[in-house]
Order: structure tokens, then sequence, then C-alpha cells
């Protein structure tokens, strides 16, 4: 049996202020197998943000327990986290986090240098995705001389240059207008669908979330759908600010 690649159970997470302690997240738990296609929906405050980090060791929880690819995180080192987010996760950005000075195989080259990887092979890799991506003739413009959704291919191709087995999303159409935005997702579900990368997406957008198999619905810190996103009520779909 496969070890999921996400394994929460009664996760809290609480931040301290002079006011006290506020609760983001509360008795959350969840498991992500891989090869799964999620989607995250949840109003502004609900916390989706927040699982977001924990899941991608961004962030730490304060009570309760974390699983990635069957490691408990809470028992790694800085090191050790680090080490594990560049060997199994990729993360695309609303606001794509391009380097503005250096070419696009260099911008999707870079995770590839923290590993000790020969430039040549690097850039032969980088360029490997940019023909992915659809950007071949691209690789040595810069990320102002091509437009945000170019961008966006740009930033997944980065994304995928360690080959992860887990694919962190937060809101990568959030900049984009409609038509640009279903083609990144089309990518996402060749991902998902070709390569069977498991993938989770932060979204407001229904449209967006449709993409999806799976669908989790935070409200006020906890999960109140979890489940196929065919079946979610319009109540679980509804728009959401970010």
């Amino acid at each position: 049996m496969n070890t999921p690649v996400i394994h929460i159970e009664h996760l809290f997470k609480e931040y301290v202020t002079e006011a006290g302690a506020v609760p983001v997240l509360k008795d959350v738990s969840l498991t992500v197998n891989q090869g799964e296609f999620l989607a995250i929906m949840g109003a502004s405050g609900s916390g989706k943000s927040t699982l977001m980090n924990i899941v991608g060791c961004l962030d730490v929880a304060t009570s309760g327990q974390y699983l990635l690819n069957g490691r408990d995180v809470s028992t790694l080192t800085g090191d050790e986290l680090a080490h594990l987010r560049n060997q199994v996760i990729g993360f695309v950005f609303q606001g794509f986090n391009l380097l503005p000075r250096v070419t696009l195989e260099e911008n999707i080259a870079l995770p590839l240098i923290y590993r000790g990887v020969p430039r040549a092979e690097r850039l032969a890799r980088a360029n490997a995705l940019l023909d992915r991506v659809g950007l071949g003739a691209h690789n040595r413009s810069r990320p102002n001389q091509i437009s945000g959704g170019q961008q966006q291919r740009i930033a997944i191709a980065r994304a995928l240059v360690n080959e992860p087995k887990l694919l962190l999303a937060d809101e990568p159409t959030g900049n984009l207008d409609t038509k640009t935005s279903y083609e990144i997702m089309d990518i996402f579900s060749e991902l998902n669908q070709r390569d069977g990368i498991t993938i989770v997406l932060v979204t407001h957008e229904p449209d967006v979330a449709r993409y999806a198999q799976r669908l989790i619905r935070l409200s006020d810190g906890r999960i109140v759908y979890d489940g196929a996103v065919a079946h979610a009520g319009p109540e679980h779909l509804e728009p959401a600010s970010s």
C-alpha cells in the first residue's frame, strides 16, 4: 500500500498576539494520497493559507501531527525540512516570484543549484521543461519580456524541475484573465492525469476548483466539506474572497 503524500491528524494552529491567542486551524484532519488533485476553498480568514503553509513546511502547527511523504515534520531539523521541501514539494504562487534579471531557463534551473546539479545538466532540464510548457523559443528571454500567463508557465516549470511528488499552488490564476487561467489549469490537469503528480490548489474561483477531483472547504478554521467536487453543493463551491 502506498504511503499517503499528506497525512494530518488533529491539527491546531494559533497565533499569539498582544490580545491573546488567536485560533486559526481547529482540529483539522486530512489525508491526500499520491495522484490526487485537491482544491481548497474558503472565505478570507478561514485558515486555507495557513493550512497550505503548514503543508508546504513553511509554518508549523501548534499541535497535532503532520506526516509528509511518511515523515513526521515535527521531528525534523531546519536543514532536514529544507531538504524535504526541495526533494518532495514544488511551489507555484499567485505572484510568479521569478527573478527579473536572469533568463527564463536560469529561473527554471535555480532549484537545481541547491542540489549541486552541474550547470549543463541544469540548463538541459530547464530547456526540456520550457518545451513542455510551450515556451522553448523563449529560453533566453527575461520575465519582463513575456506575458503574465507565460510567466506562470515558467513558474510551473520551475516547480517541476526537481520532479516533486507534490505540487502546491496558491491562487495560481489570481493575476490572470479567464482564458489564460483555463490554459494554466489545463497544464495542471495534464500534470496530474499524465504524470500522476499530486496537486493541492488554493483558490477562490469555482471554475478553477472544478479542475480538481476533490474539494476541501474551510470555514472558521474547520473542514466543513471534504468530498468530490462533482458532489459539492453551491454553498461549498461559491466564490470566497482569498
